[in-house]
């Protein structure tokens, strides 16, 4: 019968193995050792090995190695019914067989080679733009658009930027686009990327708290009062990583032509990416923060203050008191423009 176990089975009833199949293995306790490939119960260890794969999440059955599908292969081409026999047929001498080798003659000069053609992507659809199409491909939409509405439809037409590949929303803005100050953030999160709206989550609750210590609102009617919210990217980066210089100026051309459209009284740059790109800060956010500075595009001078990003006030917050101090510093500059 065997030793007896705790929870009552036979020691011999079931024995710890580790099948292996498709380079993966799976650990469990199954049914006796396999005599052979014929073997009943071989069955009974593909099941549990299946199964224990589709727990870990496998869903596609693929090779150890890549595969480079865009090499040309070597391997002759298949026969095809009714084609010619091999230019070298072989003969027999002694027994064994040798191809018979022919004089070729003089070799024809190489033909040109055309230039390769640029892929196409799935199912024949246009391949992805290179980045100096893209950034002239965003220039061009941008400049086309008329007025704030029309600039969301071209920015929801642009397909250059990679990030917008992992991203679930094109968070273009929120807010009155008639208010004098305009906020500019960096990207979006998580839960901007569900919504579809920026500073919706976390930072974007304190961000309202600090807006309405001074008076002011993202969903007021009158501009004097109201907010427009927006950032310099429009799609949320995977693992909500910091965006490079190259994806933020693919997309500078429409951040400039949203504050064109805009011309709002003051921007307000909330952290170091937009404070660089926007501003033209050449110093770390901390040093930089709480200076007005002039935004000159297109014959536009808009004064600019930049300041800490709520994201990083909340793992920070003994640097709210120096975010304060530029909210106050925003208000007044407000006043003395009214």
């Amino acid at each position: 019968m065997g030793q007896r176990r705790r929870d009552g089975t036979s020691q011999h009833a079931f024995q710890a193995r580790t099948v292996y199949i498709g380079g993966m293995s799976a650990p469990g306790p199954f049914p006796g050792p396999v005599d052979g490939p014929h073997d009943p119960r071989r069955r009974a260890y593909l099941r549990a090995a299946l199964a224990w794969q589709l727990e870990c999440g496998v869903d596609e059955a693929i090779a150890e190695a890549p595969i480079d599908r865009r090499a040309v292969s070597d391997a002759p081409l298949p026969k095809l019914p009714g084609a010619p026999p091999p230019t070298q047929p072989h003969a027999q001498v002694s027994g064994q067989l040798r191809p018979q080798v022919r004089n070729p003659g003089p070799t024809a000069p190489d033909r040109p080679r055309r230039a390769p053609a640029r892929p196409a992507g799935p199912m024949g659809a246009a391949a992805p733009l290179s980045l100096d199409e893209a950034r002239t491909r965003a220039a061009t939409l941008a400049e086309g658009a008329t007025d704030v509405p029309a600039l969301e439809r071209a920015l929801a037409g642009f397909d250059g930027s990679s990030l917008k590949k992992g991203a679930r929303s094109t968070v273009f803005a929120d807010g009155n686009p008639a208010a004098d100050v305009m906020v500019i953030g960096e990207a979006p999160g998580r839960d901007e990327d569900r919504l579809g709206k920026p500073f919706v989550g976390r930072s974007g609750g304190l961000l309202d708290r600090m807006l309405n210590a001074i008076g002011l609102d993202r969903a007021a009617d009158d501009p004097a009062k109201a907010a427009y919210i927006t950032n310099v990217i429009f799609y949320r980066p995977l693992e909500n990583r910091t965006p490079d210089d190259a994806e933020v100026r693919l997309l500078m051309p429409f951040t400039e032509r949203h504050i064109a459209l805009a011309r709002p009284k003051v921007l307000l740059c909330l952290g170091a990416v937009p404070a660089k790109h926007v501003m033209g800060a050449g110093a770390g956010i901390t040093k930089f923060r709480g200076t007005w500075s002039v935004y000159s595009r297109g014959g536009l001078e808009i004064p600019a203050l930049a300041t800490f990003h709520p994201a990083f006030l909340l793992r920070s917050p003994e640097m709210k008191r120096l975010a304060w101090r530029d909210l106050l510093s925003l208000e007044e500059k407000l006043e003395t423009l009214r």
